[in-house]
């Protein structure tokens, strides 16, 4: 045939085997019916569905089960299992069981056999998600929507890696102590307070020991108290802590800082940045906004503005995200640029799978159990904000209480700990009696300078509180917050005295 037609001949689709070793398969199966106990000290979790001959699936499937019931497993106990099984006729009848012990090759590397079954499970597990990709990408035949079908993928992507890297197994007593040591080092080598990531603020830090991995954080409160602030601030402050020490050297796995995700489905990123800066630079958040900054202030704005551009802090500020795809994102947060904190702000504007859509409060219900088990997934901490109901402006003390979250008990249940932002001063300002004018009497004077007093009193002061915490007490922790430039910090000393807490 001339070289031209080879040419214009359509190319013949390549037909490739899935990866397996049949020969292995039959090996390891081999050495488990020798000896029982190679099944005992395995290097990965085998599972029948990880064999990719049937046959050798059903059998170390029926060898599992046997070996549960505490029964001795060889060819001759499996035999009345397989007598109707037309698989194994086709490959010579009963006498496969035996053949299967016939040498005894896969007693002289079990473990490394169950290696290459598994590992070949999961190439097959690969091929299987790129082969969905592909038909999904060419079906055209429904609504084309390219951004799912990528967040599909990844999931899948994700459960995959998941599976391969989740193989736990009982711990000695010496390894769990290791593991505790190593924890109690890091709060040592933080200051004494730290067994998790900061917050940024030493009497938070104090009261919670930092933010524990796989926590799930509820901070809510009602609008106007600072919550997103307090978020930001600590969104902020694990970053900055991150950055610090690895440029003093400090390996990431022993800072207690965190590159940070933070999930705005309220504010768009350039709000954010902006609180950020306003912080950073001590100039007031609507001054920037409304551009009424001097020549030096917009010095400073740019000179913080360099500082930050290396912080390890991600905004996505997608709006109505559902918690799938939330999770999605988060999964690939993680795997480029390994996140160790991820903050959603907030939990009410999350959308669920649709499923529950037709209750509110089974979907709020949904989407908390999705933020529990994204912090368990990935293994940070999640902090999520939360709205409260209205029930506290009908009450004469406005702190919040845990009977206070909106919509859902089932958000105190999943939460490991749950935070209010309280601020008197929001509602003192609110009370604030007419303002005297000369002819007044003198009881509209007094009134007036009484609540000056009371205000001045309470001014800047907000406090945090810890309605519940898995990992200790429950209690008040006092801040400064001030609201030019939304920023929540310790107390002064002098201020705090034996009264930070409560």
């Amino acid at each position: 045939m001339p070289e031209e037609a080879l040419l214009l001949r359509p190319a013949e689709p390549m037909i490739r085997a899935l990866p397996a070793n049949i020969e292995a398969e039959a090996a390891f199966l081999g050495a488990v019916l020798i000896d029982n106990r190679v099944l005992e000290e395995l290097p990965v979790a085998l599972h029948h569905t990880h064999f990719f001959e049937p046959v050798h699936a059903r059998i170390f499937e029926r060898i599992v089960q046997l070996l549960d019931r505490k029964a001795v497993v060889t060819p001759v106990t499996l035999r009345p299992y397989f007598e109707a099984d037309e698989a194994i006729k086709e490959l010579g009848g009963l006498t496969y069981l035996a053949r299967l012990t016939a040498d005894g090759q896969g007693l002289l590397a079990p473990r490394e056999l169950a290696e290459q079954i598994y590992d070949l499970a999961l190439l097959r597990e690969l091929v299987s998600v790129g082969r969905g990709l592909v038909e999904g990408a060419l079906d055209t035949s429904e609504s084309v929507a390219p951004l799912d079908q990528i967040e599909l993928a990844e999931a899948a992507l994700y459960a995959v890696a998941e599976g391969a890297g989740a193989q736990t197994e009982a711990q000695s007593f010496n390894m769990a102590t290791r593991t505790a040591i190593m924890g109690i080092e890091k709060a040592l080598n933080s200051g004494g307070h730290i067994a998790g990531k900061t917050t940024g603020m030493t009497s938070i830090n104090e009261k919670v020991g930092g933010l524990h991995d796989s926590d799930l954080i509820i901070l809510a409160g009602r609008p106007g108290m600072g919550k997103t602030a307090l978020a930001t601030n600590i969104a902020f402050n694990a970053a900055r802590r991150l950055l610090s020490d690895l440029a003093d050297g400090i390996e990431p796995e022993k800072s207690v800082g965190a590159a940070t995700a933070f999930f705005s489905l309220e504010m768009s990123a350039d709000q954010l940045a902006t609180r950020i800066l306003a912080e950073q630079s001590g100039i007031s958040s609507e001054a920037l906004r409304m551009g009424k900054i001097s020549r030096e202030d917009f010095q400073k704005l740019s000179f913080a503005s360099q500082t930050l551009a290396e912080l390890p802090l991600y905004i996505d500020d997608t709006p109505a995200l559902s918690i799938a795809a939330l999770r999605a994102r988060a999964r690939r947060l993680k795997r480029r640029h390994n996140i160790g904190l991820i903050v959603v702000d907030y939990l009410q504007l999350l959308q669920g799978t649709g499923r529950a859509n037709d209750n509110r409060v089974n979907e709020i219900s949904e989407i908390s159990r999705g933020l529990k088990t994204l912090a368990k997934e990935l293994g940070v901490p999640v902090i999520a904000l939360s709205q409260l109901s209205r029930a506290v402006e009908s009450r004469e003390d406005k702190r919040p209480m845990l009977s206070d979250l909106r919509e859902s008990g089932s958000i105190e249940q999943d939460a490991d700990m749950v935070w209010f932002v309280y601020r008197e001063d929001y509602y003192q300002a609110a009370k604030e009696p007419k303002q005297p004018v000369d002819g007044d009497d003198a009881k509209t004077h007094e009134m007036h300078d009484k609540w000056r007093e009371e205000m001045e009193r309470v001014y800047g002061l907000a406090e945090l509180i810890v309605a519940k915490q898995r990992h200790g007490s429950t209690g008040k922790v006092r801040l400064r917050f001030e609201s030019r430039i939304t920023k929540f910090s310790d107390l002064a000393e002098a201020e705090r005295g034996d009264s930070a807490y409560d």
